[in-house]
């Protein structure tokens, strides 16, 4: 059982071996992508991408990986080249183009944009402490005074998970709350020094925007960004609490899309925004099209001296064939977005997927749309998830066919066990103990990121279901052969 349970340890960890998913994703290399098995979509000429063609091959990806719902935008200059929606909602609805899904951490370029509308107006600088507009945000550390608007939207402000358990922390309901729950916590380096991806930085500002402009964050969006860009079906929740139907979204199990809630959490400012295809479409066109002046655009897409990628809400890269992007990704437990900006060229590509982000549908979906621009061949990535669970749903029942023995034959166990040979017991705790440290050892193999237990339950679900089975099992067993044991020795044979 003891070699069972490390060995499952080492298994399950494999997928965190490149890194864990995050807000903060640059593109995956594509060379490490097995092609589809059967014939690829045939790309149009680079630059003359087609909605007979994304549509083709957006089927043949949702048929080759169950994908159940997606949407996608894809937008030239001040064009529409096509805006879409695909499969089903976790409720059973068709996606359309006008159906709300989650944009996740693609939320952050909102507020950024909203907080350089008030830097536009003259009521904010970027290089000011956040407290001069902010009297309400206070930590734990004198070092907080000195934060400033700028080092919270590049994400350099010195908070970071590994001195804030935001997400394992109580979650609040609101942006004050957000802001409120930070009185006692301290700085994890000194402002302006570190990156660290970090979504209370957003909540932050979510809330200097709310306190400056003197309108809640979600009006704010909707009279100042959604309105004015004709983004009907797109705005801002607070909690998971307040996800639609048609936001919530699927984990696969056993090769199979399983819609389940997403795990609680706070996301207003970093997360919360909800936006179907159109409404993407005339985001990215807005992107090219005078939402912000020139001098504004180019200051959001800088990064810091502490980060060569990430700037205002935005992550600057390069595709693999070596042409410059804006991008950011969004990740949910159980869906994922992706938005990307090619500036020489003025496309722009939004992609939404309502499956977690252990398996990153959308980052795929945005690469193989990529291709397509750039005049390659889009390709459908082979997944290692329906084989590990397989082998996890074998050991689950390996585990209990062996608890189940172990069990009946306690009596046998009980008579040639004495003293200390029942030492030989202690193995069996191995995946109660897994199961209580599990966390901390997802923070040391994810270099501090912070996680509730729920959740690594839904990065890793059928290893999960295999480790609380063991628990149960070993539990089970030493009670049993205990019990026969004390039992025995209540009643001695005569």
């Amino acid at each position: 059982m003891l070699r069972t349970t490390l060995a499952a340890i080492c298994f399950a960890a494999l997928p965190l071996a490149g890194g864990i998913p995050s807000g903060h994703v640059t593109p995956p290399p594509s060379d490490h992508v097995a092609p589809s098995p059967s014939g690829h979509v045939t790309p149009p000429p680079s630059g003359t991408v087609t909605p007979a063609v994304v549509d083709a091959f957006i089927a043949e990806y949702r048929e080759k990986t169950g994908l159940p719902g997606a949407a996608v935008a894809i937008t030239k200059g001040t064009e529409v080249v096509h805006a879409a929606g695909y499969g089903e909602t976790a409720s059973g609805d068709p996606v359309t183009a006008d159906t709300p899904m989650a944009v996740a951490s693609v939320s952050k370029s909102f507020t950024s944009l909203a907080v350089m509308q008030l830097v536009e107006k003259g009521e904010v600088a970027l290089d000011r402490p956040v407290r001069g507009y902010l009297p309400e945000f206070t930590m734990a550390d004198p070092r907080a005074e000195r934060i400033t608007v700028r080092q919270l939207l590049n994400q350099t402000s010195g908070m970071a998970d590994s001195a804030f358990r935001e997400k394992s922390l109580p979650q609040p309901g609101t942006l004050e709350g957000a802001v409120a729950r930070l009185r006692t916590a301290r700085l994890a380096a000194d402002p302006g020094t570190v990156f660290s991806y970090h979504n209370t930085n957003y909540q932050v500002a979510a809330r200097l925007v709310e306190v400056v402009s003197g309108e809640p964050f979600a009006g704010y969006l909707r009279a100042h960004v959604f309105t004015p860009l004709g983004m009907r079906n797109s705005t801002t929740i607070d909690t998971d609490r307040d996800l639609p139907d048609s936001a919530r979204g699927h984990l696969y199990i056993l090769g199979r899309a399983v819609a389940l809630p997403e795990p609680t959490g706070f996301g207003n400012g970093s997360g919360g925004v909800l936006s179907s295809a159109n409404d993407m479409a005339r985001w990215l066109i807005a992107q090219n099209n005078g939402i912000l002046s020139p001098a504004s655009v180019t200051e959001m897409r800088t990064p810091s001296e502490q980060d060569e990628e990430y700037a205002l809400g935005w992550s600057v890269g390069k595709t693999e064939r070596g042409t410059p992007v804006v991008r950011h990704a969004g990740d949910l437990f159980t869906s994922t977005a992706e938005q990307l900006l090619m500036p020489e060229s003025k496309y722009g590509v939004a992609v939404m997927a309502n499956t977690g982000m252990a398996f990153a549908d959308s980052g795929a979906l945005m690469d193989a749309l990529v291709a397509m621009i750039e005049g390659g061949t889009p390709e459908i990535p082979s997944s290692p998830y329906l084989v590990t669970d397989i082998v996890f749903a074998l050991m689950t029942l390996v585990t209990i066919g062996l608890a189940a023995r172990g069990v009946a034959r306690s009596r046998r166990w009980a008579a040639r066990r004495t003293g200390w040979q029942r030492l030989r017991l202690l193995p069996w705790l191995a995946p109660l103990a897994l199961c209580a440290t599990v966390v901390p050892i997802f923070r040391v193999l994810a270099r501090g990121s912070d996680i509730m237990w729920i959740q690594v339950v839904y990065l890793y679900p059928t290893f999960m279901i295999w480790l609380v089975t063991a628990t149960v099992a070993g539990l089970a067993l030493i009670v049993a052969r205990l019990a026969r044991r004390n039992n025995g020795a209540a009643h001695p044979s005569r």
